[in-house]
């Protein structure tokens, strides 16, 4: 799967297709994104900066902004933007994939990164791309959370809904590469701090 066939999918997809929580109900979606808002603050400075890459139709990205956060969403998908802006019509957005954030921030980093459920619907190569990406946009010493997953038998996504996971030498090598250092955290997603590459 390329990272174009991903968004085109997601670009389709119907709402109650894009998380299994929306066939329980429209509340338990949007908990769920509150219950998520609340743990990345948990890693997050108040008052951050923070990119939401993959926002969706801002399950997490409208609860953190209610928590004082200063949150800009970005999607490739105009699709899912537009589903946000009828939730959350002052919420800053970007239709951007990860090759045109810098066009869109320029020389501005964000405090904070996020990107829950992306990375692992893409290819190896993709996921790399998209988390340099995603660390050019971070402020030095900044907070990166990533949907990263590591597994004993890392395998490829094979549909824009499969999963991507890679293996602990795979992760710690690209970690060097891009400049992230792990942070110890209780959070069921990978924290990182953006650091200068060895």
């Amino acid at each position: 799967m390329t990272a174009s066939d991903v968004i085109a999918a997601w670009d389709r997809a119907d709402p109650e297709a894009i998380h299994p929580l929306r066939q329980v109900s429209e509340d338990a979606y949007w908990e769920s994104g509150r219950a998520q808002a609340n743990m990345l603050a948990t890693v997050i400075p108040a008052g951050a900066k923070v990119l939401d890459f993959g926002c969706g139709d801002g399950r997490v990205a409208i609860p953190l902004a209610g928590l004082g956060y200063e949150v800009t969403a970005v999607d490739a998908s105009q699709r899912m933007l537009d589903r946000l802006r009828e939730r959350a019509p002052d919420l800053t957005t970007v239709q951007a994939d990860a090759g045109g954030l810098a066009k869109h921030l320029g020389r501005r980093r964000m405090d904070a990164v996020y990107s829950l459920a992306v990375l692992i619907h893409h290819s190896y190569e993709d996921g790399l791309h998209i988390i340099g990406r995603l660390r050019a946009a971070t402020k030095l010493g900044g907070i990166l959370v990533l949907d990263w997953p590591v597994s004993e038998q890392p395998s490829e996504a094979e549909s824009w809904i499969g999963v991507t996971t890679w293996s602990a030498q795979q992760q710690t090598e690209a970690c060097a590469a891009i400049g992230l250092e792990p942070v110890p955290s209780a959070l069921p997603w990978g924290v990182y701090q953006a650091v200068k590459t060895n």
